[in-house]
């Protein structure tokens, strides 16, 4: 059974995941608070991603990393501080998570990295600068890092729209505003976890040979078309 770890895995899009791979993979989940789900095949290390050391894992085929943040302010009020904080939880944390675990992925069946970006990298919205920014900075580690770890390691990234998590609820706090955000995708809808839950088992699993260094838009059209 292979074995993958997740970094954020108790809320979220994370919590998705680790709900759709839990059944038939071995889990790690890394995160500051436990998901409410247990299972055999569960191990929950607590653990900021920031601040703490990560815990030692011996066997890994996959690595996906969740954390991110929603940072949406005129450029004239975001601080540098701000600026720094959203690129430390986005870009540092994944690299910090890939530079500890690359070693033993290596090792593992056909390993493969998913890390986020954002249709915001491509998109220009207003506000959206610092997240913009940390994104992209995301973007381009899976396209540099798609070049150095072949053939061994695949690593690809996905860019969702507005997805329906806490972290978005601020976005989609009442039926004004989902229905706003319905209407800008041309295939007017939005995204549920599980969508792109599923669509990182895809790039996890060996169905997915052929990609690497990809970014995966998930956008109910609003970057690929107008209508």
């Amino acid at each position: 059974m292979d074995t993958i770890a997740i970094i954020g895995g108790s809320k979220g899009i994370g919590n998705a995941i680790l709900k759709n791979l839990v059944e038939t993979h071995k889990v790690i989940n890394i995160s500051r608070t436990a998901p409410e789900l247990t299972h055999v095949n569960l191990t929950h290390y607590t653990c900021d991603i920031l601040k703490d050391e990560l815990p030692e894992i011996n066997s890994l085929n996959g690595l996906v990393y969740c954390p991110g943040s929603i940072n949406l302010k005129p450029i004239s009020r975001l601080s540098l501080d701000e600026f720094r904080d959203d690129f430390e939880i986005n870009v540092l944390g994944a690299v910090k998570t890939i530079q500890k675990y690359l070693d033993v992925l290596k090792k593992g069946n056909k390993p493969s990295i998913v890390l986020f970006s954002t249709v915001a990298s491509k998109l220009g919205m207003p506000y959206h600068a610092s997240i913009a920014t940390a994104k992209s900075g995301i973007e381009g580690l899976v396209k540099s890092l798609g070049a150095e770890l072949a053939p061994t390691v695949r690593i690809n990234g996905i860019a969702p729209t507005v997805t329906n998590t806490d972290l978005a609820s601020k976005l989609l706090r009442n039926d004004k505003m989902r229905e706003t955000i319905t209407e800008r995708h041309p295939l007017k809808k939005t995204l549920n976890p599980e969508e792109v839950a599923q669509m990182t088992i895809f790039l996890l699993s060996d169905k997915a040979a052929s990609f690497s260094g990809q970014i995966f838009q998930m956008d109910y059209g609003i970057v690929s078309f107008k209508i």
